[in-house]
């Protein structure tokens, strides 16, 4: 007979009741999983929502909710809701402290929003749970490079590297680092080595790419840029806009609308640019319009002091002002600076203001054709023009 008070007997019957209520709890919880997964893929996400919380709620320390969490991430993050998808794993992390891809998931969530130091400690978890994974480095690494941790970042991918030597992952972020330190030569070639590595590694092709650009080499950039234009035209897309961005401005040629003569040769009486200047002491204003080859900061333009009036000199033969020969004493001189500069952003131009004056005996001479014009200010993108096409002569045009 069975002593029902025997205490052994009790609590094997109370672990029993507890077993199959748990088994049962899991068997709904799996219920709801995939009736959320049905409701997933028939874009219902706010019904699905609802199924995988349950499923998390009915047996939140099982392989069910592990499952049910990420795709209730998903759920949220395909309503907007990307809050609710970072509380989500922050709470199923509670739930399952040692699943290394909850924490990496959630790195993921916080690096899209460049929340890069929540990224890091949840990436540091998944390296702690699983020290072994090469990819744990790799999405470390990339949260130490968005901070400029420079040093940890190339810790972080060397160790890729020793984990996974015929990954071109390390190599990779390496050169991912270097580029970001200004090493574009060390960084060009751990990307040939990443290549090397994988053949079809585009994005290291679009990197390198960057490098080059970077580093002033167009040529080198473009011929990257054709390569990728018949393998990844959007990568081509991509390297051609990031060019143009590091690429330094130029100055194209010089509008004939303006009102200065800039084609006159020397000796030129200063009447001839204006009527009005054939009477003595009398000043006039003219313009000069210059076309850029790509956007321009409106303010550096319009600053008058980034740009220079002046009579040529050193140039190639018959560059010089008067051919070189020597100022003739009826010569007028231009201020050195406009008067004021309006930049057209539509139009990328420049419209320059300036003024020549009459001398006293109303005999003024000037060489049009050789009169500089120099701007040294910026495009918007912080790049400074480039030395061999920021300046203008109507004999010489731009160099």
């Amino acid at each position: 007979m069975i002593d029902l008070f025997d205490g052994s007997y009790a609590a094997d019957s109370l672990l029993s009741a507890l077993s199959n209520q748990s088994a049962n709890l899991e068997a709904l919880s799996n219920q709801a999983l995939s009736s959320g997964i049905n409701f997933y893929m028939k874009n219902d996400y706010r019904q699905a929502a609802r199924e995988f919380k349950r499923a998390v709620g009915l047996s939140p320390y099982s392989g069910y909710s592990v499952k049910a969490s990420k795709y209730l991430a998903m759920a949220y993050q395909k309503l907007d809701q990307t809050d609710k998808a970072i509380d989500t794993y922050r709470q199923a992390v509670e739930l399952h402290p040692d699943n290394d891809e909850l924490y990496i998931d959630l790195g993921n969530l916080y690096f899209g929003r460049q929340q890069y130091p929540e990224a890091e400690e949840a990436y540091r978890q998944a390296v702690r749970i699983m020290p072994t994974d090469p990819d744990h480095h790799f999405a470390l690494g990339q949260a130490y490079l968005s901070q400029k941790k420079f040093d940890r970042a190339e810790t972080e991918f060397n160790k890729v590297r020793k984990l996974e030597p015929e990954s071109p992952d390390g190599y990779f972020g390496l050169g991912q680092t270097f580029s970001a330190r200004g090493k574009y030569r060390d960084a060009i070639a751990q990307f040939e080595r990443a290549i090397a590595k994988k053949r079809d590694f585009y994005d290291a092709y679009l990197e390198m790419g960057y490098a080059y650009a970077d580093a002033g080499r167009m040529d080198k950039a473009r011929q990257i840029r054709q390569d990728l234009d018949r393998r990844d035209p959007s990568l081509a897309a991509l390297l051609s806009g990031y060019m143009n961005r590091a690429s330094a401005p130029k100055m194209l040629f010089a509008w004939a609308t303006g009102s200065f003569k800039y084609y006159l040769p020397p000796k030129t009486a200063v009447s001839a640019l204006d009527e009005y200047l054939a009477n003595a002491g009398t000043t006039r204003t003219f313009t000069m319009i210059f076309q850029f080859d790509k956007k321009m900061d409106r303010e550096s333009v319009e600053n008058p002091f980034n740009w220079s009036i002046s009579r040529a000199t050193g140039q190639a033969m018959g560059g010089d002002y008067n051919y070189g020969l020597g100022i003739p004493s009826t010569e007028v001189s231009i201020s050195p600076y406009p008067t004021d500069v309006y930049y057209d952003p539509v139009k990328r131009t420049a419209t320059v203001r300036f003024t020549i004056s009459q001398n006293a005996a109303a005999d003024g001479t000037i060489d049009p054709s050789h009169i500089e014009f120099k701007f040294s200010g910026r495009d918007m993108d912080g790049n400074l023009m480039d030395p061999d096409f920021d300046q203008y002569t109507g004999f010489s045009k731009v160099y």
